[in-house]
């Protein structure tokens, strides 16, 4: 018979989402503090906020160019498409460096959190909308419940380095 403390682990623990679920996941939490950001005026708060949503698309960006675009690749999903998604990565990848460089009250501080946040809008409606990679990613038949296993795996071990690190 298990001990207390094996069974109260086991029920906190819960299975990773599927790939998919994982990615849509993300793009909701960091669409959230976009908003919350455009809605302060208070300078630590954008700071703070700011910081949370470079980590997490950093973290995110990571997971999708290491396990889930080489996933969808290899089953099929046009390149075209994944090489438009990877770009788009790219201009992300510069403005959160600017923005990780910067502080409210910096020159275009500001505009470059909200610019960040447009970028991710189309980027996102790009994923998700029908004809888009993650449609095409459950058509080619993608096991997407091993990809988020694998992808929540990697994030965690990101997540805690990221945390290491403030």
């Amino acid at each position: 018979m298990p001990a207390a403390a094996e069974i109260h682990t086991a029920a906190r623990a819960k299975p990773a989402p599927n790939a998919i679920r994982l990615l849509k996941n993300d793009h909701r939490e960091v669409e959230d503090w976009s908003d919350a950001f455009e809605e302060t005026s208070n300078g630590p708060r954008k700071q703070k906020l700011a910081r949370q949503i470079c980590t997490a698309l950093t973290i995110h960006t990571k997971i999708e160019e290491e396990i889930f675009y080489p996933a969808c690749r290899e089953a099929g999903v046009e390149d075209d498409l994944m090489d438009e998604a990877v770009v788009e990565h790219g201009a992300a990848k510069k403005l959160i460096a600017e923005i990780e460089a910067g502080k409210p009250g910096d020159e275009h501080w500001d505009a470059k959190v909200k610019v960040l946040g447009e970028m991710i809008q189309h980027h996102v409606k790009e994923e998700e909308q029908m004809g888009g990679i993650f449609s095409k990613a459950r058509r080619a038949g993608l096991d997407l419940e091993e990809l988020g296993q694998k992808m929540q795996a990697r994030k965690d071990a990101l997540m805690k380095r990221a945390k290491a690190r403030r």
